[in-house]
């Protein structure tokens, strides 16, 4: 036994009304098959007329290996021309991502093609869309997002496993302290439950997306993701409506992300030796005292 993975709540379409009741006032991820289907993305964006509109860009790229103490969050492990690079991850496997793309600055024409479903909620941040791309074989190491938005999360391409949690387990998940990432030594598929036992019983969402697939991530949730196959996806980005919501996305980013980076470049190896142990125990803690309460 390890995670207890439930399926996740899937609709064609949903009314305002049933999506703030069910899903955005109680935080629970959906996803919605047909949110896309008037977007002209849905059909238009093929690897090719990727290729086309955003050409020879050099763009950086993400691999699956544990992070370097001596460096920041998310530094790149190589780089690569954009075309050339949508050429590799549609032909065979490969661990290299593109993380965080503003595809929309290379090619502004594309935001005709989407639509933020501001029927459903408001509060997107129209100057944040950001894309994704990855090959089969590249992963998304588990994390939630340090400024806390609500994420539509659309796909396109080939299929892609999502994993989520909520962040009440974010301790026994091995939260490395004073970050928004887990502990990058258990494989979230089939995590080593003896030797990191506070994973054991820790209950999330699994979910498969497909092509023009849009799934709803909550504030905080902790997502982990794997290219089945090579593909791409978009991300829009919104605010929760809570005041309480929004400090928390100012602390995290301002003293949080901050404090994380200056303290990881002065003390490197020993730094993260430090906060890995901590993750260890805070996490033990937490597994002997049977939390989070339910």
């Amino acid at each position: 036994m390890s995670f207890i993975l439930h399926p996740i709540d899937t609709v064609d379409h949903i009314s305002p009304e049933d999506f703030t009741a069910n899903y955005l006032k109680p935080r629970r991820p959906l996803i919605i098959k047909g949110l896309t289907d008037n977007w002209p993305a849905r059909e238009k964006w093929t690897p090719g007329y990727l290729k086309q509109v955003v050409g020879n860009k050099i763009v950086p790229l993400y691999d699956n290996s544990k992070a370097d103490p001596s460096k920041p969050i998310n530094s790149a492990a190589a780089e690569m021309p954009f075309d050339e690079y949508i050429d590799l991850i549609m032909s065979k496997p490969t661990e290299l991502r593109i993380f965080f793309f503003n595809i929309f600055k290379q090619a502004p024409q594309l935001l005709n093609d989407i639509a933020f479903p501001k029927e459903l909620m408001g509060g997107f941040i129209e100057s944040m869309p950001s894309m994704f791309f990855g090959g089969s074989d590249s992963v998304t190491f588990l994390h939630y997002d340090i400024d806390l938005p609500h994420i539509f999360h659309t796909h396109f391409g080939g299929k892609k496993q999502v994993i989520l949690f909520e962040n009440k387990w974010k301790r026994r998940l091995y939260c490395i302290p004073n970050a928004t990432y887990a502990l990058e030594d258990y494989d979230v598929l089939y995590p080593d439950i003896k030797k990191f036992p506070a994973l054991e019983g820790v209950e999330g969402t699994e979910a498969f997306l497909a092509h023009g697939d849009t799934l709803f991530m909550p504030t905080g949730y902790w997502h982990w993701m794997k290219y089945v196959e090579g593909g791409y996806s978009l991300s829009l980005r919104a605010w929760d409506a809570s005041l309480s919501r929004k400090t928390a996305s100012v602390y995290n980013l301002a003293i949080k992300g901050g404090l994380d980076s200056v303290l990881k470049m002065t003390f490197k190896s020993n730094y993260a030796r430090y906060r890995e142990s901590l993750a260890v125990k805070r996490a033990h803690r937490e597994l002997a005292a049977g939390k989070p309460f339910k």
